[in-house]
This record gives C-alpha cells, sequence and structure tokens, in this order.
C-alpha cells in the first residue's frame, strides 16, 4: 500500500467509526440511539486508533491536514507531499462519509431532524459564536498536534506502536474539549463529510451550513501552526 492510499483508507476508518457513532446514537431507530456524548468520544478514539494502525506503516498515520502541514512546519516531513497526503484525507474522509450514509440509509429515511442528519457528516457550535468557536478549534487542534509533534518521528510520523496515546488524546478532548463545537480538530474530517451531505441523495435534509465550515478548517490551521511554533521553540 503507497502512502496515498494509506492516508486515503486510514482516515476513511476515522470516519466510518466515528460518523458511523453519530449515526447510531441520533439517528431514529439505531440500536444505539440517544446513548450519549460518550459513546460518541469513544467511537471516534476507536476509529483514530484503527486509521493510525492502517496505516502508519506506510503514510505515517497524518490523517489530518494540520498534522500534515504541522510536520512540514517543524521539518519532519517534505513540503512536497503536502498536497499529495492532504488530497488523500480529503478523499478519504468523503469516501467513509459516504459508507456511513449506505450503512444508515434507512435510518436517514425515518429521521426527520435535519440537524441530526447534518451531524452525522459534520460538527457545529450549540452556541454560534465564530470568535469563540474558532478559538475553541484553535485550543483542540494545538493539544492533539503537540502531542503527536512529541511523538512522531522525524523520517515519516506516527509508528504504528503510537495509534493508542493519539487514540487516548482524542478521547480525552472529545471529553473535555468537544462541547461547545464538537472539536472537529480536522480539517478533511468535516470539509470532506460536509460535501457529502450537500450531494447526497439525503431526504429531508437542511443546508449543509456553509456559514460555519470554515470554521473547522481555519480553527485546525491555525492551532497546527501555533503548535509547530511553541515546538520549535522549546526544542532549540
Amino acid at each position: 500500500m503507497n502512502a496515498f492510499f494509506a492516508e486515503f483508507f486510514g482516515t476513511a476508518m476515522i470516519i466510518v467509526f466515528g460518523g458511523g457513532v453519530v449515526a447510531n446514537v441520533l439517528l431514529n431507530k439505531t440500536k444505539g440511539n440517544d446513548s450519549g456524548w460518550i459513546v460518541i468520544t469513544f467511537g471516534w478514539a476507536v476509529g483514530v486508533f484503527t486509521g493510525i494502525s492502517i496505516s502508519a506503516p506506510f503514510s505515517g498515520a497524518h490523517l489530518n491536514p494540520a498534522v500534515t502541514l504541522a510536520l512540514v512546519l517543524t521539518n519532519k516531513f517534505e513540503l512536497s507531499l503536502l498536497p499529495l497526503y492532504v488530497c488523500a484525507q480529503m478523499l478519504g474522509a468523503m469516501f467513509g462519509s459516504l459508507l456511513v450514509w449506505l450503512a444508515y440509509k434507512k435510518h436517514f429515511d425515518v429521521t426527520e431532524d435535519g440537524d441530526a442528519k447534518l451531524a452525522v457528516f459534520c460538527t457545529a457550535p450549540n452556541i454560534r459564536s465564530y470568535w469563540y468557536n474558532v478559538i475553541t478549534e484553535i485550543i483542540g487542534t494545538f493539544v492533539l498536534v503537540l502531542g503527536v509533534l512529541y511523538m512522531a518521528k522525524p523520517e515519516v510520523g506516527l509508528g504504528s506502536l503510537n495509534a493508542l496515546p493519539v487514540a487516548i488524546i482524542v478521547l480525552g478532548l472529545g471529553l473535555s474539549m468537544g462541547g461547545p463545537t464538537g472539536y472537529a480538530i480536522n480539517p478533511a474530517r468535516d470539509l470532506g463529510p460536509r460535501l457529502m451531505h450537500f450531494f447526497l441523495p439525503i431526504p429531508l435534509k437542511r443546508n449543509s451550513d456553509w456559514s460555519y465550515s470554515w470554521i473547522p478548517v481555519i480553527g485546525p490551521i491555525l492551532g497546527a501552526a501555533i503548535a509547530s511554533l511553541i515546538f520549535v521553540l522549546f526544542e532549540r
């Protein structure tokens, strides 16, 4: 498996588990309906663990444009490979959300709540305040990326043994920092599935909330940049 497909399938696995657990909790007539936030955070963490385990030997398991950017900024990764990785991550996130939609198709059909359907694909704040929403995403991604940078090997990225620590960081972020915005902390994780929500023939769906869509992109990018700066300063 080459790096492109490793990033593609690794990111897809994150969405299959993460989007899948949200669908299980929020959509009507599922086995896990209304089982709560802790179930959701565990689902995302297992998705991260699975994605890293699959892709680490082949691509370094970035699975997140913010992580790839941070590794470039800290001279741990080649700038020339950034577009390839980001493209793979975006397409993988889109593919993963397609699989979630297929698995839960009948539950989408019997759910009338457009907000719940959108939440399967992407994040949204409970209190819409763009400035504070961006700050929340910056803080969450800063914590994630700083942790990743101290685990990453200079020549590639994450090794397979780091799958569990990163998954635990994601679990902790969901439990502690996920309340305001749903902790996107990954531009591909939010934008790719949001695009799929827009294109898929989901009955009674609401708009894809494009007015908010820039926050889960800009916030993680800024958080990754700040984490990279701190890492470089303290590594000197």
